[in-house]
């Protein structure tokens, strides 16, 4: 089981109108990247979202991925997500984007896709709900062509393009591309996924409990099983995004969990993601839910079995999303966390925790794209020539 880390660039109440602040919050994110490539977190999530004041003002993720990517070594930056909708992402221009990271980064991009978060945000480029699922179908499939094609062409009423000559293609030549990925939020969607044979970017909250969790992570096996690939291979990798907070003391992690997460983030997170399951009870925008307690925070790891606490403790709870059949955790540091809590939580998870589930030094997309080549093409980053596939 790989790690990821998961950033959104949030900036709550007063912070999201200041522009310093909203700087320093980018600067923030580089730097958990950073650090999370020191310590041997495998991946990086940058989400993109457009108008979702507060929750995140990551909007132009095509400029901070390729950024990321200059300031790392080896650690993945993905989308997470591109959404598939022409008026806002013409698939072209995502093609070119993928490809471009792609060899930007010699093969550390990975392309997340999906329909776009809720009513709120496809609302502004005056998408309706009702067709991005349509428009995510007849999209996802567009991309080898684009990659593979010495001449592409596409006539629907979705999008029209002439026959074209697009470039780049992909690092490594015409019959590889960067690992696809699909975020996930329902049955539908796992099965999904499973059956474009692409990986599943899930989340934790979408699940009542970890026996939900493991049925769905079934349901998502069971499509991989009898997949017809997107791609040119198959992504066989569900991750779950979900918080974990470890330090070396198990009370300064449950502080860290109450301290620093905050009720007004999740309150916006109903509120935006308009198309996930509101938990029974929990109040509609603006009403925020108090604070949690610290004996309320306990009852809640405790019953829920919530990766918070010491290294061991952490390890024991994943242990449950290991057995799940779960391939990577995507973890967030808790939202207003200082810069030396956040590093201190990362340089944790991954000298301690991350050792004990993950015994590969090589990506598993990697081994996935390249196969028995990929030892070589890791190794050969930086280097020229490259073989071309």
């Amino acid at each position: 089981m790989e790690f990821g880390i998961f950033v959104q660039a949030t900036c709550l109440e007063d912070r999201s109108r200041n522009p310093v602040e909203e700087h320093a919050q980018y600067l923030y994110e580089l730097a958990l990247i950073r650090e999370a490539d020191k310590y041997g977190i495998k991946y990086a999530w940058v989400s993109e979202h457009h108008g979702l004041h507060e929750y995140s003002h990551m909007s132009a993720s095509e400029s901070f991925i390729p950024f990321a990517l200059a300031q790392t070594q080896n650690i993945h930056v993905g989308a997470g997500i591109w959404p598939l909708n022409p008026v806002t992402n013409h698939p072209v221009r995502l093609a070119e984007r993928a490809a471009m990271c792609d060899h930007l980064s010699e093969g550390r991009f990975e392309f997340g896709t999906g329909r776009g978060a809720g009513s709120h945000e496809i609302g502004i480029f005056g998408l309706d709900q009702d067709t991005t699922r349509a428009n995510w179908d007849e999209v996802i499939w567009e991309f080898k062509k684009i990659w593979s094609a010495d001449s592409y062409s596409h006539d629907t009423a979705l999008y029209k393009t002439p026959p074209c000559d697009i470039f780049p293609k992909p690092f490594g030549g015409v019959g590889t591309h960067p690992p696809m990925w699909l975020a996930v939020g329902s049955p539908p969607s796992f099965v999904k996924a499973g059956k474009h044979g692409l990986g599943a970017l899930g989340f934790g909250f979408a699940f009542t409990d970890n026996s939900d969790m493991a049925r769905h992570v079934d349901l998502y096996k069971e499509g991989i099983a009898n997949c017809e690939p997107v791609g040119h291979y198959v992504n066989n990798n569900f991750m779950i995004a979900q918080g974990v907070v470890c330090l070396p003391d198990a009370r300064d992690a449950r502080e860290a969990f109450v301290n620093y997460g905050s009720s007004r983030l999740l309150a916006l997170m109903h509120r935006y993601h308009d198309t996930f399951p509101r938990p029974e009870g929990f109040p509609e925008w603006p009403i925020i839910p108090p604070a949690m307690t610290m004996e309320q925070a306990e009852m809640a790891i405790e019953h829920a079995g919530l990766p918070v606490g010491s290294p061991d403790q952490v390890i024991e709870a994943l242990k449950v999303y290991e057995a799940a059949g779960v391939d990577q955790i995507g973890f967030a540091i808790p939202i207003t966390a200082p810069i030396d809590v956040a590093r201190e939580i990362i340089r944790t998870i991954g000298e301690k925790v991350v050792p004990h589930f993950d015994k590969d030094p090589i990506h598993s997309t990697t081994r996935y794209r390249y196969g028995a080549d990929a030892e070589k093409m890791v190794a050969m980053r930086g280097k020229h020539p490259f073989p071309v596939f």
